[in-house]
């Protein structure tokens, strides 16, 4: 039995609604100083949400297939490994904040034929491109992970079937692809130019860091007494 059109339209929304859940949310914020822009935002999010697709495929698809569901102590010590994230995140975000607001970002000066690189501000800070696309993909495929169990157990519970389960997760994946996407595509424009203005984005990324730090520390808690429990 395939996935009617409206089972379909509700996974992508579901998956659109998912990737603005507050986890999502912080990881990705403290990345998104890196590459502000409507177009830099768009690509930073899908990056987040393909890796995320990945993960939910792979682990929720298998489990879902099978009609197993994943048990409890890896759904937790996947969830503590995301709060760890958020808070190495948060610290990273909180350290660039510093460095860059006290001396500015370090960025390659041309004087006539003679190339050389330092401390300057500067509107926007640019990453070498596979960091850059490398580093919110593997955030997406933590959170999939994190997220895969859950995932697999709803649809076992609610589709009949292998296939439409598999074809739910898809459609859910590919709705947190556009959900997050659209979002940092969203506030990419306002966060460029808020980057022109100097101490209010340092102000910005070291409250967006102490937040993720802080979301980061109470995940990590509740999952290690979810292990301990």
């Amino acid at each position: 039995m395939g996935v009617s059109w409206l089972a379909s339209l509700l996974g992508v929304l579901q998956g659109v609604r998912h990737a603005l859940e507050p986890d999502h949310l912080a990881a990705v914020s403290t990345l998104a100083h890196e590459r502000p822009g409507a177009r830099g935002g768009f690509w930073l999010g899908a990056s987040w949400g393909l890796g995320h697709t990945v993960a939910l495929v792979l682990v929720g698809g298998t489990l879902a297939a099978l009609g197993a569901e994943l048990p409890p102590r890896f759904g937790a010590l996947f969830e503590l490994v995301v709060g760890v994230m958020l808070v190495g995140l948060g610290a990273r975000a909180m350290v660039h904040a510093v460095r860059e607001g006290r001396e500015g970002a370090h960025h390659l000066h041309h004087h006539g034929a003679t190339a050389h690189a330092h401390a300057a501000p500067r509107a926007h800070v640019h990453a070498g491109r596979f960091t850059l696309s490398a580093r919110p993909l593997v955030i997406g495929l933590v959170h999939g992970l994190a997220g895969s169990g859950a995932l697999s157990a709803l649809v076992i519970a609610e589709l009949p079937d292998s296939s439409s389960r598999l074809a739910f997760i898809v459609l859910f994946g590919l709705g947190s692809v556009l959900g997050m996407a659209v979002l940092t595509a969203l506030v990419g424009t306002p966060l460029a130019r808020l980057h022109r203005a100097g101490a209010w984005a340092t102000r910005l990324m070291l409250a967006i860091g102490a937040l993720s730090v802080l979301l980061g520390a109470w995940w990590a808690v509740d999952s290690a007494r979810a292990l301990a429990g």
